[in-house]
């Protein structure tokens, strides 16, 4: 599995503030669980966020953002971010609350 090993250690560290927070491999990269949803997680070189589908159209139009395609369908809820996007930690840290606030808003899938 390749991912972005600096990206992921980021992430680790920022989403501390959310008890229970684990990890699993998924999508070809490590995904973050949070009550047992997935929030978001590093494939390749770019942040992977469960937004909804409530939010998705808005998150497409937000810099460095794109669809998350594995399959060449969208999978309409879940984005990537670019690096481009992720330079500075408040950034990221943006992005990664608002994965989080998303998965806690879910059943707990534990």
């Amino acid at each position: 599995m390749a991912y972005d090993e600096q990206l992921a250690e980021r992430l680790r560290g920022l989403l501390t503030i959310f008890p229970g927070v684990t990890e699993r491999e998924m999508f070809g990269g490590l995904a973050f669980l949070l009550r047992g949803n997935m929030c978001c997680g590093v494939v390749g070189e770019e942040l992977m966020v469960r937004v909804g589908r409530e939010s998705y159209e808005a998150a497409l139009h937000e810099p460095h953002v794109r669809e998350m395609d594995l399959t060449g369908r969208p999978l309409r809820g879940l984005v990537y971010v670019s690096s481009d996007g992720l330079v500075s930690d408040g950034d990221l840290r943006a992005w990664a609350e608002r994965g989080a606030r998303y998965a806690e808003s879910l059943p707990a899938r534990v």
